[in-house]
């Protein structure tokens, strides 16, 4: 029986306060406690990228974090990003470019294309490519997901 532990974690600006097993993940209480099911279960091992987080800022694979590390920290998920219905340049992007197709990859990959765009607004398309590192896509050949970053960056850069 896995020790019962209360948190309180901050998703998405709301706080949720929680008695949750000691060495459950994060993605775990998203998914299962939460219903914050935007953030997919892929490997659970950390190696396909598919469950990204920010925490801190920081793209986060939640499928190996234990949530009671993520107490008094930032967590924000795919549901988070957008603001008042409105998707971000990064999710516009992903549509406009077709850089979604089955969609299973997209919410890690969003997560991971926001904070590689807010670390460094100009990336270059071998610093997007090292950026996307421990994010499978079965889909695209990554070439469309590559576009989709190139354009929201010259959007956010207010090129585009």
């Amino acid at each position: 029986m896995d020790e019962r532990v209360e948190v309180t974690l901050n998703i998405n600006g709301e706080e949720y306060q929680l008695e949750i097993g000691k060495r459950w993940t994060l993605l775990y209480v998203l998914r299962d406690v939460l219903n914050m099911t935007g953030t997919k279960y892929g490997c659970g091992t950390g190696d396909c990228g598919v469950c990204k987080v920010l925490i801190d800022g920081e793209p986060v694979n939640s499928c190996t974090y234990l949530a009671t590390r993520a107490q008094g920290k930032e967590i924000i998920t795919i549901e988070g990003l957008s603001k008042d219905g409105r998707l971000t340049p990064v999710q516009q992007a992903f549509v406009e470019t077709g850089a979604i197709q089955c969609g299973f990859c997209t919410p890690g990959m969003v997560i991971t294309t926001t904070a590689l765009l807010r670390r460094n607004p100009n990336p270059t398309r071998e610093e997007i490519i090292a950026g996307l590192d421990n994010n499978l896509c079965r889909c695209t050949g990554y070439v469309k997901i590559i576009e989709a970053i190139e354009l929201a960056a010259r959007r956010m850069r207010g090129e585009a």
